[in-house]
């Protein structure tokens, strides 16, 4: 049996971690810059204070938040030799030489290094979403791959959602259409027959909030019903999402609901029929994999986990047509959108019995964490037997 110690980040001494565990772990599992440093100093220091046989699986979920700082950092973690860990081949960062890098030293460093869907493996490597680390990535790229998350069905569950008024099932979607009515009853949005059209997350430029915006005008136009749930991370997109709550405060097919609100989402969740994902990048996503376990169809953009996740409806060449799941674009333009869009509203209005087994498709998807799982045990045997 291996034994898993999985570290995010503390001040306190490796060794203090695993003297606190059940037993002293096989396989430390870390997770993004703020952890970068932990395999260097296992390695450096700790593999001579009787932690020689530890291995270690770095998880990166966001190339773009790397973590920098200078020698005082190796002096705070008692790695002291600037000159010996400021080589490029070691924590050096690869354009500044004058900083660390701690997910480069966690690259370097760690037995294997993992992102969270084989396709945005596949960005980091070759393309720009390793933020420059590709390099680094390439160096190493025997022990790189991508493990695509996964999701809780306890928790995101339509057959037994406690936060949902009426539960369902892909073989009887009664609830949903219940759940779709509690919605609009909540929001106050109009009862009548129109698709209702999803987005729930963050506002900000990772998430697209340009086609985020477009596609609140764009589905209304068609004959949609737009529900939105989302925080913004910066002021001035917080204040023109603001604006556009008051400008559509009126319109009884929309509702902008500004904050987050665990509660609302899996109503949104349950009682939509489609989810929109632009994102400009996406290491895994959630959202659309909560989408297809309650039937909601995901329009998403074809990038990171997205592409590992979401199969075109008409267009896919890899998947049967019994196991297509929603609608996919690639260029960060409105006309992409709008075309996916519009094959996803027309769909509904015009063959929606159609539209109704594409949600069954979706539901019969298995994104829980079974083979994700599975993955990482396989990687803790291969790294412990190294």
């Amino acid at each position: 049996m291996t034994t898993i110690c999985g570290l995010h980040f503390s001040a306190k001494p490796l060794w203090n971690f695993c003297s606190e565990a059940t037993s002293v772990p096989d396989v430390i599992h870390c997770h993004d810059w703020q952890t970068g440093l932990v395999p260097v100093m296992l390695f450096e220091i700790y593999k001579y204070n009787w932690m020689e046989n530890q291995r270690v699986c770095y998880t990166i979920h966001n190339f773009k938040h790397q973590g920098m700082g200078g020698g005082d950092i190796l002096q705070a973690t008692g790695l002291n030799r600037d000159d010996y860990y400021f080589e490029y081949d070691r924590l050096r960062d690869n354009f500044n030489p004058f900083a660390i890098n701690f997910m480069k030293g966690g690259i370097v460093y760690s037995n294997f290094v993992t992102t969270v869907s084989p396709h945005h493996a596949w960005e980091a490597h070759m393309g720009e979403f390793g933020y420059g680390l590709g390099h680094t990535l390439h160096l190493y790229q025997e022990k790189f791959r991508g493990v695509l998350n996964g999701i809780d069905y306890d928790v995101w569950n339509p057959e037994s959602d406690r936060y949902i008024p009426q539960h369902y099932t892909k073989e009887d979607l009664a609830g949903k259409a219940k759940t779709k009515k509690a919605l609009r009853d909540r929001l106050l949005l109009r009862d009548t027959d129109k698709p209702i059209i999803t987005f729930i997350g963050r506002l900000d430029d990772q998430k697209g909030v340009h086609l985020v915006h477009h596609a609140i005008y764009y589905s209304l136009s068609k004959g949609a019903q737009f529900v939105l749930l989302g925080s913004a991370t910066e002021a001035g997109i917080n204040a023109h999402f603001q604006h556009e709550r008051q400008f559509l405060n009126d319109n009884p097919d929309c509702h902008l609901e500004l904050g987050f609100n665990e509660e609302l989402s899996h109503l949104i969740y349950a009682g939509g029929d489609m989810i929109v994902v632009p994102s400009n990048y996406e290491p895994c996503g959630l959202t659309q994999m909560i989408g297809l376990r309650y039937g909601t169809v995901p329009v998403v953009r074809g990038v990171g986990g997205l592409v590992n996740t979401v199969f075109d409806r008409d267009y896919d060449t890899r998947h049967l047509p019994e196991e297509r799941n929603g609608y996919v674009f690639y260029q960060t333009d409105y006309s992409a959108l709008e075309s996916a869009l519009d094959r996803a509203i027309g769909l509904w209005y015009d063959y929606h019995d159609e539209f109704e087994k594409l949600m069954i498709q979706g539901m019969n998807c298995d994104n829980s964490w079974k083979y994700p799982a599975k993955d990482y045990v396989e990687i803790y045997d291969l790294i412990r037997h190294k």
